[in-house]
């Protein structure tokens, strides 16, 4: 009992003096791309305090999440009074291209592809593409600097040219439309805290539907067109901590849209007026043992204002919500999504990761005209379960290539390859 006493003064005695050491100097080890005038910007920690190890953790945390940051560690090192904390830099691989494939909704084959800067000029800074043929042609450009005006205040702005073949399902049966899409947007940034942040942004959209096929419905439109105006607000709770492939942790992450109607045709005016749409995403990421990682996403979508139009915002997707299940199948004015998989580290070696996953997904829509007791009721349930696996450059910012196959668990359900780039959530 007499040692267990000493050893906790002991113990006490260390910490307390830790936590007095005056903090001369701050140094950063490992940048190449990334500015240290950038990174003294965002770390809490300043030279000539005393040493708070919550402020370091706090630091190393968010340097973390920087995507030009694979990794970072804090050492202390100096003699007496002289104390010189350092944080060591990993840094990432931050110029990314992208690739797509998938098969269109006429049955063509469909791909995307693109390349983005994650960390332009070395301070964070988001530039790049995307052309994507999907029956038609589509492509868009993006710039994000997230800390132009101070370390909580930056913009992004965003031009999208988007072309597709839509499904678009009427009481009578399901007709296809060319929509298209031109939108110019510009948004506000803002990182109130370590775990805080928050967009306002607003949008002109250019909207377009016209009819594909020999047999249209009586009574149903074979154009629309409008224009609108789209204010979009978001706020994001992180509470992340980052080890390479392993997240451990909480996001939450809240949008909000009002979608006003600026002018448009006859038809326009009828079925693409004014609504507003809200969805939030409560993500959490378990680490399990050494080398496993749980992920659960929890998805809550709805739209309120236009619940009777067939042109319903929110769709079942494969590569959005439910593997396998096929793309855009179906459409609805409100949704309710469960993702949760497990992920096994099966080989790692160097830069190298062979992850191997285990999925459920599950979901229900709420059709055009019918009310949220649809969420509940299992007519419109979707329930698919699959096996994945996905290979890791742990030094290239998002770099996972993730295959999944996921199969329908109920009768006449559909199964399907799905992959992309990063991981699914």
């Amino acid at each position: 009992m007499k040692k267990l006493f000493l050893l906790c003064l002991l113990f006490c005695t260390t910490l307390g003096f830790a936590q007095n050491q005056k903090i001369t100097k701050l140094e950063f080890e490992g940048l190449k791309r990334t500015k240290e005038s950038f990174l003294r910007r965002l770390v809490k920690v300043r030279p000539n305090t005393v040493y708070d190890s919550v402020l370091v953790k706090q630091d190393i945390e968010r340097l973390k999440r920087l995507p030009g940051i694979a990794n970072a560690k804090d050492s202390i090192y100096g003699i007496g009074d002289e104390k010189t904390l350092v944080y060591q830099i990993e840094e990432n691989f931050t110029i990314i291209p992208g690739l797509r494939i998938s098969t269109a909704n006429n049955g063509e084959f469909a791909f995307r592809v693109s390349a983005f800067e994650f960390n332009l000029f070395g301070n964070n800074q988001l530039i790049g593409g995307f052309y994507e043929r999907d029956v038609f042609n589509s492509y868009g450009v993006f710039w994000e600097h997230p800390f132009l005006f101070s370390d909580k205040l930056g913009v992004g702005f965003n031009y999208q040219d988007n072309t597709s073949q839509e499904p678009v399902f009427f009481e009578e049966g399901v007709k296809d439309y060319r929509f298209n899409s031109r939108s110019v947007e510009g948004s506000l940034l803002f990182s109130f805290d370590f775990k805080n942040e928050a967009e306002l942004g607003a949008s002109f959209v250019k909207e377009r539907y016209d009819f594909i096929g020999d047999e249209p419905l009586a009574g149903r439109p074979l154009a629309l067109e409008a224009d609108k105006l789209i204010y979009r607000g978001q706020y994001r709770y992180v509470d992340l901590d980052i080890d390479y492939q392993y997240f451990d942790g909480t996001i939450n992450e809240f949008t909000t849209q009002y979608i006003s109607f600026l002018s448009g045709d006859e038809l326009g005016t009828q079925f693409l007026g004014d609504f507003l749409s809200i969805r939030n995403d409560l993500i959490h990421y378990r680490k399990i043992g050494a080398r496993g990682n749980w992920a659960n996403r929890l998805r809550f979508a709805a739209a309120f204002g236009n619940e009777d139009s067939p042109f319903a915002p929110f769709t079942l997707d494969n590569q959005l919500n439910i593997r396998g299940v096929g793309n855009t199948v179906d459409r609805g004015t409100a949704a309710l999504v469960l993702n949760t998989e497990y992920r096994q580290t099966l080989y790692e070696k160097g830069w190298f990761v062979v992850q191997g996953n285990a999925f459920i997904d599950a979901g229900s829509w709420r059709t055009p005209g019918e009310d949220f007791g649809q969420l509940f009721d299992g007519s419109s349930t979707r329930l698919y379960s699959g096996l994945g696996f996905r290979l890791i450059h742990k030094r290239i910012f998002n770099a996972v290539f993730r295959l999944d196959y996921g199969v329908g668990i109920s009768n006449e359900s559909t199964n399907g390859i799905v992959f992309g780039i990063g991981q699914y959530f």
